[in-house]
């Protein structure tokens, strides 16, 4: 059985690993360092971390400043508050001056669970994408997630990270992590199936679900939404009948959006997308909300029968 981790541990392991080898970094927190990890960082280097309370935008601002004084600025905190409530001081304090800031957005998606709503980002990536210079990473499970810090760690510029609240299965085979290159999990020539987050976990269920039905299918994880992979869409477009994006994300402005405005500009092809439909989350448990939001690999594997029906 793949081994289940929570993402923000991995997250907040690295810190301090990072930490030790680069006495540049600084990380900031809005009072939920103990649920995001970063407090681990605090016990590591006190002098290095920096607790603003419940003020995201002070935050955001603040690491603008830290970031032209040189410092390599690392700014947490839940994905809703991240990108929502801080929006103003994200774009026009880190990316319009391309500053070397990393948000690295934890409890993201309806997964957040009993919390509700108000603290369910299925906007997000959607907030960061329209954004220019931000560069946005979505790791599917533990170990990518350490992939992904370190990636945001060695490259310039703003980046955006978004990690889930729940534990998640370690996917097997992934190979070499590069960062804007989309990894390939299965190949096939019937569907493409494209995925971030944790819904590739449920993309490999799917996959072996229509595997038995005879449908063989190419299964991709698009761990980086910016810089997209745009050739690994374009040759799936050319090889199959069909692709099905799957994301823990409104079907608005994320993965998907950016899957079909490449396909318009270089090869049509026909989509289904598995993902949340102009809903708001509810409080709930987190497998509940999966299987209510139809975001299960029952869902994915009926969204490629529709496609080959």
């Amino acid at each position: 059985m793949a081994e289940q981790l929570f993402q923000r541990d991995i997250y907040g392991k690295t810190l301090i690993e990072l930490g030790k080898t680069d006495p540049s970094i600084v990380v900031l927190d809005a009072d939920l360092s103990s649920s995001t990890r970063t407090g681990w960082f605090a016990k590591e280097f006190p002098q290095r971390f920096f607790n603003f309370g419940v003020a995201e935008q002070n935050m955001m601002a603040t690491a603008g400043g830290l970031a032209s004084c040189g410092k390599k600025v690392f700014a947490t905190t839940f994905a809703m508050f991240a990108t929502g409530r801080a929006w103003d001081q994200v774009r026009n304090g880190a990316a319009y001056n391309n500053f070397d800031i990393k948000i690295v957005a934890t409890h993201a998606g309806i997964t957040v669970g009993p919390d509700g709503a108000s603290h369910q980002a299925i906007e997000d990536i959607c907030l960061m994408r329209a954004i220019p210079n931000m560069q946005i990473i979505v790791p599917c499970d533990g170990p990518q997630t350490k992939e992904a810090i370190v990636a945001a760690a060695s490259n310039k510029g703003p980046f955006y990270v978004r990690l889930g609240r729940t534990k998640t299965a370690t996917v097997d085979n992934k190979g070499v992590f590069k960062f804007g290159k989309a990894q390939i999990l299965s190949e096939g020539n019937d569907l493409a199936i494209i995925a971030c987050g944790a819904m590739v976990n449920e993309a490999v269920s799917a996959v072996k679900a229509l595997a038995q039905k005879g449908i063989r299918c190419r299964l991709i994880n698009m761990h980086t939404i910016r810089p997209l992979d745009t050739q690994a869409i374009i040759d799936a477009a050319r090889t199959i009948k069909g692709i099905v994006v799957c994301e823990e994300h409104s079907t608005i402005g994320g993965l998907g959006s950016a899957v079909e405005g490449v396909l318009c500009e270089f090869h049509p092809a026909r989509v289904c997308k598995v993902g949340i439909k102009e809903r708001f989350g509810q409080s709930g448990e987190p497998e509940e909300l999966l299987k209510e939001y139809g975001l299960t690999a029952a869902d994915i594997e009926k969204a490629a029968l529709s496609l080959v029906a």
